[in-house]
């Protein structure tokens, strides 16, 4: 049996991970075409896993280049049941300090180039989404926060924009009054994606910084904002580091047990099964085989 946790995280975390307990790389092909990079699979915490850094090897892929269905179909043609997933963000919020850490509970969506389903073709299927992000492994995340030196915010809204450019001060002000407690540009559709292939998904935001909303320093340099953003960066990912070491085993002791999007998909498919291609049946077995 292969890994059931899988963990999507920065380049960092990724040659953290590979430098303190090594492991094997897997290739894995998709109808999507190939994941970021191979997935590595190997013991972390006492338990089996599979890690993806998100953006590639050498962190070449920009945000809306991301094969996110790739990545998530990857994952669960492994036998991954649970992600947990980590990304840099902006904070919105005067109490979301850099160096703090989010488990986020809800998401606003301002993407428009990224293909955001499994379910684009030959299948209709629509999933529940009002919980952006699995309530139970939020729980266990919160629970494992506990055991981290730094503050874990039990909730906080991610609002993921296209990118690659950051926001302009009239729209950072503007997420702010939507109720954004976080900007990045990762987190879709990559939780919508796990929902449709009934995997329990939580976001471990990282902020590195206020935006621009929130006016810088008089008198600091360019270069050193800079500088300050990556020391955020570096201390804010040894800090999810640490979250991730304590919740893992946490979460290994809960696998077998009911799961709220175990079954996300029964009462989502629309499409008449009789009338659906088993070419598209065959593509997408691993998320729906169980259904036809």
């Amino acid at each position: 049996m292969g890994p059931r946790i899988g963990i999507i995280g920065g380049s960092g975390l990724g040659q953290t991970l590979e430098a303190e307990v090594g492991g094997r790389e897997v290739q894995v092909d998709t109808p999507f075409g190939r994941p970021s990079g191979p997935i590595l699979v190997t013991r972390w915490a006492g338990v089996e896993i599979a890690f993806l850094s998100r953006h590639g090897p050498g962190h070449l892929l920009n945000p809306s280049a991301v094969p996110y269905r790739a990545n998530v179909f990857a994952f669960k043609k492994l036998g991954v049941t649970h992600i947990l997933a980590s990304g840099a963000t902006g904070s919105l919020r005067e109490e979301v300090e850099p160096r703090h850490l989010v488990i986020c509970d809800q998401v606003i969506d301002k993407t428009f180039k990224r293909a955001g389903t499994f379910f684009d073709e030959g299948l209709v299927a629509h999933v529940e989404y009002a919980e952006p992000f699995c309530p139970k492994l939020r729980r266990l995340l919160i629970e494992a926060g506990r055991k981290v030196a730094t503050v874990v915010h039990p909730k906080g809204t991610y609002v993921c924009m296209e990118g690659p450019q950051f926001s302009t001060l009239a729209e950072s002000r503007m997420h702010r009054d939507w109720g954004g407690d976080l900007i990045g540009m990762t987190c879709l559709p990559e939780a919508k994606l796990a929902r449709e292939a009934e995997i329990s998904y939580a976001l471990i935001a990282l902020p590195t910084d206020y935006d621009c909303w929130r006016p810088h320093e008089p008198g600091k340099s360019r270069q050193a904002l800079l500088a300050e953003i990556i020391g955020n960066l570096k201390a804010v990912t040894d800090q999810g580091m640490a979250l991730l070491r304590a919740a893992v085993p946490m979460l290994a002791r809960q696998l077998d047990e009911k799961w709220p999007y175990d079954d996300a998909l029964a009462m989502a498919i629309w499409s008449d099964k009789s009338k659906v291609s088993p070419a598209v049946v065959e593509r997408l077995r691993p998320l729906i085989g169980r259904y036809f």
